[in-house]
């Protein structure tokens, strides 16, 4: 056994567990995208007839068809090429248990005096007799791709093996990859990017200057673009070909700018640029898996889903008003592992900087894109106004626990008297700092950068609080409970609380629904074979280190993204009350749930509900479910809780599926902040 400090998300402690020794190997094949791609059969098939077409044209020169797969995994494309024709393969993982895993798919299928699995990164690879591969390969096969396309390393890794390990002509599977980019104007996107003027009662709150010409986060921000409504953007260009990479000739990792010039369509401003990557195959391009969103294929055509492989969203660096008919340049900074875009007058295309966007503001490494949209949600903050008008007095002693949050400056408005807000980090205070001189309020809100134990009556200057708020959120929080934080803090502040403190808000309610999903269940759905190979050990793998734990663990997903269908009713499970301190005995709750729709019940999703006051509430998960079809709609801005059932479960179909429920078990062990659950369908 051994030691791991972890941050407790809900007390916000540094805690010791003890986990078994192979609890990281667990967690890596656990996290792992490997059924995502095997369940993924577009890109499987289209995989296999490049590789086909491949191995026939090197046969047909007369040669044997030797393979580097370079990112084997379980060895799949390696048995491809062997079933293929090819003669040998050399199928190289730099994940150990992968590789072992790969080991022993290969043999199972037959192939092992075919296929030399070798656990090594490519550029260490070495030729010769003693060597890893006794000669070079003239197909090179490889699936080294991200959302980005770049990633991962590609690049870097492709230049290694051309130079190093392929014979003087080499056929390559995928043959090329193209990045496509659409420059559009989209206020819900731009508002994951920048904080939006936010009206209050005492008039707008206006975001810091340097945050506002803020370049912003270098990572990209990858996204199911097919759940984005089209409504939600404005097209400002055609879709556009950005840069070709052809993996069959030389490759160079070196920086360099891809520079497009076009006309705009439409009057706008240009905020955001989205965008995608397709692979061809073969080099006649007649083999093509595309990344393309759900919205750009014809009416009833089926849409591939991935989630290994999803769209980009980058954001400008700044925001450009444009006129329809214009000419503008957009310029790709693309260096060994990512992109970046910046929009210019074509005149100016050399002069435009390739350096990578990075945060200056503080804003960009605090608080995520979700947290973005959230503080930039005006109705839901509509909601928390209203709630404090009818808490704070001008007498009011306001203190505000939650990380980043405009509350203070809400409670300020609404005409508090005093107003503390606790930051957990020394960034999050400066943020904050920024934001109250922005906006002349340093004066009427002190910031403090301290834990809730460890606030005294002098902090305040010794006052006691008369209203303890907060969102609540943090940015430790993973799971929607994590934010019980707030119950923590108000519990350790109890000495700093007036006996008639009230609480907003007063507490939040644990609720969960049975669903179908239409696409995510795949992540952990066995696979037992892929295109008539057999990878069942992938599948005991996977199985196992999702059962390490002793229970099932939920998983925090955005449902925004990934379509499904309400099954049951959804069901209150536990209330916390923020008013009383947080109890010392186990918080306990178990019974069943009733399936009102047939289908497939694939989990649970589990969410917080709010009470800011005794008639104002907010949701953190479902916002809405259709009468008709059971869809749901689900809020944007946080993760919801989803707890996968280990195997496929089907109910009786209609008219008799209401005989089906879902019987489940809650304890929250408050010592530990822990929620272990289990949900046994019957």
């Amino acid at each position: 056994m051994v030691f791991c400090g972890r941050v407790n998300p809900i007390t916000g402690s540094l805690d010791w567990i003890e986990e078994d020794e192979n609890y990281d190997y667990h967690q890596e094949i656990a996290r792992s995208s490997y059924a995502d791609m095997l369940h993924d059969k577009d890109r499987n098939a289209k995989y296999y007839q490049g590789i086909r077409a491949a191995v026939k044209r090197v046969k047909k020169r007369g040669e044997e068809a030797i393979v580097l797969d370079i990112g084997t995994g379980t060895g799949l494309l390696s048995m491809m090429a062997l079933k293929a024709g090819a003669d040998y393969c050399y199928a190289v993982e730099v994940f150990k248990p992968m590789a072992d895993a790969a080991i022993q798919i290969v043999k199972a299928n037959g192939f092992a005096d075919k296929i030399k699995v070798i656990n090594k990164h490519s550029t260490e690879l070495t030729l010769g007799p003693d060597g890893d591969m006794m000669q070079r390969a003239n197909i090179l096969i490889t699936e080294l791709f991200d959302t980005e396309l770049i990633g991962e390393g590609a690049l870097p890794s492709y230049e290694h093996a051309q130079h190093n390990l392929m014979q003087e002509r080499w056929e390559a599977v995928p043959h090329r990859a193209t990045v496509y980019a659409q420059v559009v104007e989209s206020h819900r996107l731009w508002s994951w990017n920048k904080l939006l003027p936010m009206q209050s009662d005492s008039g707008t709150i206006q975001p810091p200057p340097e945050m506002q010409s803020c370049p912003g986060a270098p990572s990209v921000c990858d996204v199911q673009l097919s759940q984005l409504n089209p409504s939600d953007f404005k097209a400002l260009s055609d879709i556009l070909v950005v840069f070709r990479v052809d993996f069959s000739e030389q490759i160079s990792s070196s920086s360099i700018s891809h520079v497009v010039n076009f006309k705009l369509l439409a009057n706008g401003a240009a905020q955001v640029v989205l965008s995608w990557w397709d692979i061809d195959m073969d080099p006649e391009a007649t083999i093509n898996c595309s990344m393309k969103p759900g919205w750009l294929y014809p009416a009833l055509h089926p849409v591939p889903w991935r989630d290994h492989w999803m769209q980009c969203v980058y954001f400008l660096p700044e925001e450009k008003k444009v006129m329809q008919g214009e000419e503008i340049c957009l310029i790709a900074h693309q260096d060994d592992y990512c992109v970046c875009y910046n929009l210019t007058k074509p005149s100016a295309a050399e002069r435009s900087s390739a350096e990578s966007p990075a945060c200056r503001c503080g804003a960009h490494i605090t608080w995520n894109r979700a947290r973005f949209g959230e503080l930039n949600d005006q109705s839901r903050m509509d909601k928390y106004k209203e709630a404090l008008k009818k808490i704070l007095t001008p007498s009011s002693m306001c203190l505000c626990v939650s990380d980043g949050s405009l509350l203070p400056m809400l409670a300020q408005s609404v005409g508090a008297a005093q107003v503390y807000t606790l930051e957990s980090s020394s960034m999050a205070q400066q943020l904050m700092d920024k934001l109250l001189q922005t906006n002349q309020l340093k004066e009427t809100i002190h910031v403090l950068q301290k834990s809730p134990d460890k606030v005294t009556m002098a902090d305040l200057q010794d006052r006691k609080v008369s209203a303890l708020i907060g969102e609540p959120f943090f940015t430790t929080s993973l799971l929607p409970w994590h934010n019980l934080c707030f119950w923590y803090s108000r519990t350790a502040l109890t000495g700093n609380l007036a006996k008639d403190c009230t609480v907003l808000p007063i507490s939040a309610s644990l609720y969960v629904l049975a669903v179908e999903f239409r696409d995510l269940w795949r992540i952990r759905s066995p696979c037992g074979s892929c295109e008539g190979f057999d990878v069942s050990i992938m599948d005991e793998m996977i199985k196992t280190s999702l059962d390490f734990r002793e229970s099932q663990e939920a998983e925090p997903h955005p449902l925004w993204e990934y379509p499904c269908t309400a099954l049951s009713d959804p069901t209150k499970l536990v209330t916390f009350d923020f008013r009383e301190k947080v109890p010392t005995e186990d918080m306990t709750a178990e019974g069943s749930l009733n399936l009102v729709r047939s289908g497939v019940c694939h989990g649970m999703v589990l969410w917080m509900d709010y009470q800011l006051t005794e008639d104002i509430s907010i949701s953190t998960g479902l916002l809405q479910v259709s009468d008709e079809t059971g869809n749901c709609q689900w809020y944007p801005h946080r993760k919801q809780g989803v707890y996968f059932f280990s195997s496929l479960w089907n109910p009786e179909p209609a008219p008799t599926y209401s005989q089906s429920s879902v019987t489940y078990q809650l304890t929250f062990k408050p010592q530990l902040g822990d929620l272990r659950m289990r949900f046994i369908p019957k």
